[in-house]
């Protein structure tokens, strides 16, 4: 597995090799875990080799250096699984191709709407055509390129990315549940967030210009309301500036500020969605939107664009409310509409999370191991045809 993110960069490319890795091992395979560095040296039993990085906007990017060939020659894999591949995997992929090696390619990470979002003005359109070119050849050294969710298969197959194949992503329903609710500590948090009966809006990410979260100054004026904020990145500061003006500047009596609670996993985590009331989603550039499973798991109705990943995670009226995000009020009036009735939320959350109940990771990824088999038979009638 050659992802170019891990431990201790928490995100969902992290989440998704920490879960597919732990699977593995429930399954009885092996596995090799190669990343950027600095890595724990193990993990769930098999090796992390760590490689050289860089820091890029608070993120270590891997250099893949001649120890990614070596790591590769000296574990002999079956497959290698490149997860969001881009600089350490694009070189996985080519010495995949070199050495014959079946290859899956795992489609996370919205480059080319990234850099047409936030790339410099001139640059944002020739930025983005560039990195779909860029794509386009990585991925032609793969068996097999998945896709998360069906617009981003879509979009896949519409900028000429060959052999692709959808696969979601699980979501550990034995951490994520709605039992937490009556946890202690969780109600201890919920008295010091809501004091005075607030209802809470919660959105669990990274604080980053491609999240969108401007978006939440629409909802942040809804009377009664709390925004609590889980995560952290390079946004941190602005958004903080922007939410707590959006606050101070409401009409009539003002709620409490926004709360940040920081970076945080495990049990810390799985609380604070129990402690929510709504979850809040805002990036209109999401392949899949791991959080959203996470908080429909544990019992909250979502409110998230759209477009791209929600709408396959989305029941609209069902499991949660998809806005509009073209139109401007339309998340402050479907939040606004969930604020103001207890009873929808609870009902709502609840088909959320029955909805979620068969998306383990373990049941994911024998879906992934058959991708592997796949992989395998594609690259030897690659090879057969070749010959």
């Amino acid at each position: 597995m050659v992802t170019e993110s891990f431990l201790p960069t928490l995100n969902g490319v992290t989440t998704s090799v920490c879960r597919v890795a732990q699977s593995l091992r429930a399954l009885g395979h092996e596995a090799l875990i190669i990343a950027p560095g600095p890595a724990p040296a193990t993990f769930e039993g098999f090796r992390v080799r760590g490689l050289p990085s860089i820091p890029v906007r608070q993120f270590p990017a891997g250099v893949p250096t001649p120890a990614l060939r070596r790591a590769l020659e000296e574990f002999e894999a079956d497959v290698i699984h490149a997860a969001s591949p881009f600089v350490l995997g694009a070189r996985a992929l080519q010495l995949a191709d070199q050495t014959g090696t079946a290859a899956v390619a795992i489609y996370q990470t919205d480059m080319p709407s990234y850099l047409a979002q936030h790339g410099p003005d001139r640059l944002r359109a020739g930025a983005a055509s560039a990195a779909w070119r860029w794509i386009r050849r990585m991925h032609a050294h793969a068996d097999i390129t998945l896709a998360p969710s069906r617009a981003t298969l879509s979009e896949l197959r519409a900028h000429g990315v060959p052999r692709t194949d959808l696969w979601a992503r699980g979501v550990d329903t034995s951490l994520f549940s709605p039992r937490w609710r009556t946890d202690p500590r969780t109600a201890q948090l919920r008295r010091a967030l809501a004091p005075g009966g607030e209802v809470l809006l919660g959105y669990v990410g990274r604080l980053a210009p491609e999240k969108e979260l401007w978006r939440l100054t629409e909802v942040a004026q809804i009377p009664g309301t709390r925004l609590v904020i889980v995560g952290d990145g390079p946004g941190r500061a602005q958004v903080g500036a922007q939410l707590t003006e959006a606050v101070a500047t409401m009409p009539g009596r003002p709620n409490r500020s926004p709360v940040f609670l920081g970076r945080q996993s495990g049990d810390e985590l799985a609380r604070s969605y129990a402690a929510f009331d709504v979850f809040v989603h805002t990036g209109t550039r999401e392949t899949f939107g791991q959080t959203l499973q996470e908080a429909a798991a544990a019992g909250l109705p979502v409110v998230a664009p759209a477009r791209g990943g929600p709408l396959d995670l989305v029941e609209h009226g069902r499991t949660g409310l998809l806005f509009d995000p073209d139109s401007p009020g339309s998340l402050h009036d479907h939040v606004d509409a969930l604020v103001g009735d207890a009873g929808w939320r609870a009902a709502m959350g609840a088909c959320a999370e029955q909805a979620v109940r068969g998306h383990s990771w373990v049941s994911l990824t024998e879906q992934l191991v058959g991708h592997y088999t796949a992989a395998g038979t594609a690259r030897e009638a690659r090879a057969f045809h070749a010959a």
